[in-house]
């Protein structure tokens, strides 16, 4: 096609400013836009018109929902992608295959899993509290880290969105250490490895939020039913303490943030997530204070 062609072709230049040259198409009526008159949607970007007749289209829960949890345009397009999620799935993949070179893979190990005695001197001498965290980084086999990843893919890529990046990481990591202190009260004695504790935060969180935007969780309760009840057959060899802790967890901090989501209660979410922190720490007292009950 020549250029004076090019240039009498409507087709190629915004159908709502004729003078603006574009290439890109309304994923829903296939016409030409402009950057300004593009929307972005979940696959591509969309005219104003269809836009219009999408939003007219939503359910009252899916109304709810965006009223609830939408961003400013400028904000949601930059924070589309889960940023987050993917750079915790490299990070623990990496630490994963770090663990399968010779000579390096035991140490890793031994420096990153989660055991209680290690956080209190008078058992071994050492304090390693990194310990409560970097536990959800290594895995003790290509399925584990396999299946972990695949769960924080599933979930990451809607939730993180929906959340933001650091309601997302927040969740994440007191996720993991609420799955660790569970295992610290209710099985002191036992060496632990992966993420289950911070993905079933990340269940448990879902399962709140889709609760309270009046979604349908059957699904997901069903999913998370199963795999708690895996976790306590013999022969899985599955911590299932580490999954109880890291579900209530994300149940509390899901409850909180569907309770203070308006701006200005920004504050108040940031107080009441460092007090679920804090807490957890607390708890971690127990052994000291009553020994009995933990070390049986």
């Amino acid at each position: 096609m020549t250029t004076d062609d090019f240039r009498r072709n409507r087709e190629n230049f915004c159908y709502r400013h004729p003078d603006r040259q574009s290439f890109v198409l309304c994923q829903r009526c296939l016409r030409t836009i402009c950057p300004e008159c593009q929307t972005p949607a979940a696959v591509g970007v969309v005219c104003p018109e269809c836009l219009r007749d999408q939003q007219q289209a939503q359910s009252p829960a899916q109304r709810k929902a965006e009223r609830r949890w939408s961003r400013p345009r400028a904000v949601a397009v930059n924070d589309g992608r889960p940023i987050v999620t993917y750079s915790i799935i490299g990070i623990t993949a990496f630490a994963y295959l770090l663990g399968l070179i010779p000579g390096v893979g035991d140490a890793v190990q031994n420096a990153l899993f989660f055991w209680a005695p290690l956080l209190y001197p008078n058992f071994f001498g050492a304090f390693e509290p990194w310990r409560l965290f970097t536990g959800a980084l290594v895995h003790s086999s290509f399925w584990h880290v396999g299946l972990n990843m695949l769960a924080l893919w599933m979930i990451g890529r809607s939730l993180e969105p929906l959340l933001g990046r650091w309601r997302f990481l927040t969740l994440y990591v007191l996720g993991a250490l609420g799955g660790s202190v569970a295992v610290t009260l209710l099985s002191f004695d036992t060496q632990v490895v992966g993420a289950s504790g911070a993905i079933f935060g990340l269940f448990g969180a879902l399962l709140v939020i889709g609760r309270h935007l009046g979604g349908n969780i059957a699904g997901i309760a069903i999913v998370l039913g199963i795999n708690l009840v895996i976790g306590f057959i013999p022969g899985f060899n599955i911590s299932w303490q580490a999954h109880v802790g890291g579900l209530v967890t994300g149940l509390l901090v899901g409850l909180i943030f569907t309770r203070t989501r308006a701006a200005r209660q920004r504050r108040l979410q940031f107080v009441l997530l460092a007090a679920v922190g804090i807490g957890l720490i607390a708890l971690l007292f127990v052994p000291v204070a009553f020994p009995a009950l933990v070390l049986g």
